[in-house]
C-alpha cells in the first residue's frame, strides 16, 4: 500500500506529501546546481511539513492537535521564504508551481486550525 492510497481520504497529508516529492525534485535540480545551501534549507523545512502535519494524527489532545498544525504551518512560512528567493533569483529554477502548491497548502492548515479552536 502507498501513502497516497493509505491516506485518500485526508487531503491535508496527500498534498503535503505530493509537495514534498516536488520539493526533493526541485533540490536535486539545485544541488545540480551547486546551490547546496538553499537547497539544504529548502528540503528541510518543505518535508517538515507533511511530517508534522502526519505526526498531529496521533495528537494527544486538541490542543496538541493545534499546536502540531501550528508547527506545519511555521515549516510552510520558511519555505516560502525561501521560494520568494529562489523565485527572485534570476539564475533559480522556475519554483512558481511550488509557490502555489503551497498556498494551497496554507490555506488548508489555516481552516483546519480556524475551524478546530471553534469546536
Amino acid at each position: 500500500m502507498t501513502f497516497n492510497e493509505k491516506y485518500k481520504d485526508n487531503a491535508l497529508l496527500i498534498k503535503t506529501f505530493n509537495f514534498a516529492l516536488n520539493i526533493i525534485d526541485y533540490t536535486n535540480e539545485l544541488q545540480e546546481q551547486k546551490k547546496f545551501v538553499i537547497a539544504n534549507q529548502l528540503l528541510k523545512s518543505g518535508t517538515s511539513i507533511g511530517a508534522n502535519s502526519k505526526e498531529s494524527q496521533n495528537a494527544e489532545s486538541k490542543a496538541d492537535f493545534i499546536h502540531k498544525l501550528k508547527i506545519a504551518i511555521k515549516e510552510a512560512d520558511e519555505t516560502e521564504y525561501w521560494l520568494f528567493l529562489c523565485d527572485a533569483h534570476r539564475e533559480y529554477p522556475n519554483c512558481k508551481r511550488l509557490l502555489n502548491d503551497l498556498s494551497e497548502i496554507l490555506k488548508i492548515l489555516n481552516k483546519i486550525i480556524s475551524t478546530s479552536k471553534r469546536n
